[in-house]
Order: structure tokens, then sequence, then C-alpha cells
């Protein structure tokens, strides 16, 4: 088991071989048939999230990059989610970029540089007093999906789970 910012993280898959190339295909060329396989497993783990936490729990997702979703026309989680199920979520607001808004994306930043670019980046509403359960397509160092367990708190919510559809395994 897999914690980001003290909280249980569940993974639909590893972020390997077939997964990640579906994933890649998803994200980078708009393939969005290849939805379904990787949403069924996701939505059945966002599901089960949502049915051990108390009633009113709300999903949000990290939003992806504003160059990304300017990119695809589209946020993969949602597609995701949707092919899996799951059609009411929210989403943490996008606040500002990195520290200067440029540079390179965090595929290519360190570990540190990662938190560096993320700390301060989300923004939760809504959610004060509220149960979260916390979702986005990739967890890697966990420092993105670690900022919106962050801007929860900060609002005065509780993530109680946190679903990706795929994670780096170290």
């Amino acid at each position: 088991m897999r914690l980001v910012a003290g909280v249980r993280l569940d993974a639909a898959f590893e972020y390997e071989g077939l997964v990640r190339t579906l994933l890649l295909e998803l994200k980078l060329r708009g393939r969005v048939d290849v939805a379904r396989p990787l949403g069924t497993r996701f939505g059945a783990l966002v599901r089960t999230a949502l049915a051990e936490a108390s009633a009113g729990t709300v999903v949000l997702r990290i939003p992806p990059s504003r160059a990304g979703a300017r990119r695809r026309g589209f946020d993969p989680v949602v597609l995701l989610l949707a092919r899996g199920g799951v059609h009411r979520t929210g989403r943490l607001r996008r606040v500002r970029a990195g520290p200067t808004g440029k540079g390179p994306g965090q595929k290519e930043r360190t570990a540190t540089e990662r938190v560096a670019a993320t700390v301060g980046t989300l923004r939760a509403r809504g959610v004060d007093g509220r149960d979260v359960v916390l979702v986005d397509d990739v967890v890697t160092t966990g420092v993105t999906m670690a900022e919106g367990v962050r801007a929860v708190r900060v609002a005065g919510g509780r993530v109680v789970r946190c679903v990706a559809v795929a994670s780096v395994e170290d």
C-alpha cells in the first residue's frame, strides 16, 4: 500500500507496459477508444472508496495542466471516470502554474523541482467539513496528489482516499 501525504492511494494499474502505452495514446494522441478498459477498473476503485466513506463524500479530480488541457481539448480523468461509471465529480482549481509559469514540464523536473513547482498551485472550494476522494490519472512521485490533499485540507475538507488510474512503483 502506498501513502500520499498520509492518505491511502489506490491505483488501478502500475504505470508500465501496455497500461503506460494506452495512457499515452489517450493523453498524447486523443485515442479515446482506449478509455473503457482503463476506466472500468479505475471507476470500480473510486466507487469502492465512496462506498467505504461517509455519505456525502465528494469526488474531486486533479486538473490537467493548462497546456495539456488546451492541447487535448478534453480532461482524460473525466473521460476515464465516465467510462468507469462515475459521473458526478468536481475538480480542484489551478490557481497558478509553477514558479515562472514556464520551463520544463513535471516529467523533466527533479523531485525537488517538482515540489517547488507544485506547492500552492491548487485550491479547493466547497469542501469545508466534507470527506473527499481525490482522483488523478497517473501518480509518479506523488507531489501533485499531495498538493491536492494540501488544498483540500486548507479548505477544511478531509481526503479519505486517493485513487489513480496508474502509479509508478518505486
